[in-house]
């Protein structure tokens, strides 16, 4: 069937497939869960919200290294071998094999043909590989450099002085809602060229998105996703156009002009780029923030320590990603026989590398549940992943977190966190939705 007639039909297949690809790993990983497997256990863990649950199955991978073996996946949450994987040129972030020997890989390759533009469908740069990835990259990177987002510093100081001055400090306020996720929004906003009409749009978007990165959505949550995704791209689609006639001084306009030996981005991945500052960027730093409220909140001794030594906090940034990172985990596939800190990795295979496990590990980190401001080596953390799939926006969450915490707790020095805290519904990207403060004594 083709043409207009058979457009819908190819929609309609791609759907269910998409759909498919998520019942179908969460139906498995429930039943290996109740077999004992710990990557079950730990998919179960993560797709409920328990949070004690999740640190008991860490604890018992922990004594499997460098490698658990699951029946879908291999798990590691060890920091060494974490790194190795994601530095390892024959550990792909993309799709499967063909002759892909972990079931959930072949069900990821086959359910997401045709799928919605978003941060796990190419050209998304945390799927492409080499070449593409490196020319891909290459462009990116000479618009977000560490420059460019210090350019960035004043502005969003800006931001935080104003979203501040607009609280009423004498009542409890949701901090999630008011601060944590309008401070980036709004840089992003400032990034992506976005008018000062359309950033609720934004904002709704990026909400809507972010489970997008997660495994083994309900069929609810796969719909609103796949919306959200097709929305956000008719508007990017719209948006791009209006900067090509008229470009601003944001780094979306300079990213539709940079070229590189005469070739610049396609369409597709501008658009794919923007989504994934939006989706990728822009929620993880809301949940940044939202993360070291609570901790600091409940830290005074620490909370002294910054005040007496201000220059403590992009340290203090690092802990805050190290003890509760925004990403609990990523994962790899190896594309070709491969060998990691000498254990035999076939080709095919899946390995999950959990990052939140990574970095508590007792092997790289003293007293690695200890919240310490002034940790000498608090920037090894794999928050940001690793290899060449780095996160291109680590320079940005960490000036947008620096700037963020400093000035909230400058401010409001006796911030306390009320009862009714309640995490983010998303599994990956690991934050508060709600977060109830008294901002004065």
């Amino acid at each position: 069937m083709t043409g207009a007639l058979g457009q819908p039909a190819r929609v309609g297949r791609a759907r269910a497939r998409w759909g498919l690809g998520h019942a179908l790993p969460r139906s498995l990983l429930r039943r290996s869960a109740r077999q004992g497997d710990l990557h079950g256990r730990m998919f179960v863990a993560t797709n409920e919200g328990d949070e004690r649950a999740l640190a008991d199955v860490v604890t018992q991978l922990r004594t499997h290294k460098p490698f658990y073996r699951g029946k879908y996946a291999a798990v590691t949450v060890s920091h060494e071998a974490v790194r190795a994987v994601l530095s390892n040129h024959d550990m792909s972030s993309g799709f499967a094999p063909a002759d892909a020997t972990s079931r959930l890989a072949r069900i990821q390759d086959w359910s997401t043909r045709d799928a919605p533009l978003g941060p796990l469908t190419p050209p998304s740069l945390l799927v492409t590989e080499p070449p593409d990835h490196t020319r891909y990259r290459k462009l990116v990177s000479r618009v977000f450099s560490v420059r460019a987002v210090e350019d960035l510093r004043a502005r969003t100081q800006q931001i935080a002085d104003a979203l501040l001055d607009d609280i009423d400090p004498s009542t409890p306020v949701d901090l999630a809602t008011t601060y944590c996720s309008l401070l980036p929004v709004t840089v992003i906003a400032e990034v992506l060229g976005v008018p000062e009409a359309d950033r609720d749009l934004v904002l709704r978007f990026g909400a809507a998105a972010a489970p997008s990165l997660d495994l083994g959505l309900s069929w609810q949550e796969f719909r609103s996703v796949e919306t959200a995704l097709a929305e956000f791209d008719r508007w990017l689609s719209t948006h791009l156009e209006r900067l090509r006639q008229q470009p601003g001084d944001d780094l979306l306009s300079r990213l539709v002009a940079v070229q590189e030996d005469g070739q610049g981005l396609s369409d597709a991945e501008l658009r794919s780029t923007a989504g994934l500052v939006l989706a990728a960027g822009f929620e993880t730093t809301v949940n940044l923030l939202g993360n070291g409220t609570r901790i600091l909140a409940g830290d005074r001794e620490q909370q002294a320590l910054l005040a007496a030594q201000p220059d403590l906090w992009a340290n203090a940034v690092d802990e805050v990603l190290r003890t509760d990172p925004p990403v609990l985990l990523t994962g790899r596939m190896a594309v070709a026989e491969t060998d990691v800190l000498g254990t035999h990795v076939p080709r095919g295979a899946t390995v999950v590398t959990l990052l939140a496990g990574a970095n508590r590990d007792p092997d790289v980190f003293a007293d690695p549940d200890r919240f310490d401001v002034t940790r000498p080596n608090a920037r090894d953390h794999v928050a940001f992943s690793a290899g060449r799939h780095y996160c291109l926006g680590a320079a940005l969450a960490r000036m947008e977190g620096e700037v963020g915490l400093r000035t909230l707790f400058t401010r409001f020095p006796h911030l306390r966190v009320e009862r009714g805290a309640v995490r983010r519904s998303t599994r990956i990207l690991r934050g508060y939705e709600h977060l109830p403060v008294t901002l004065s004594p």
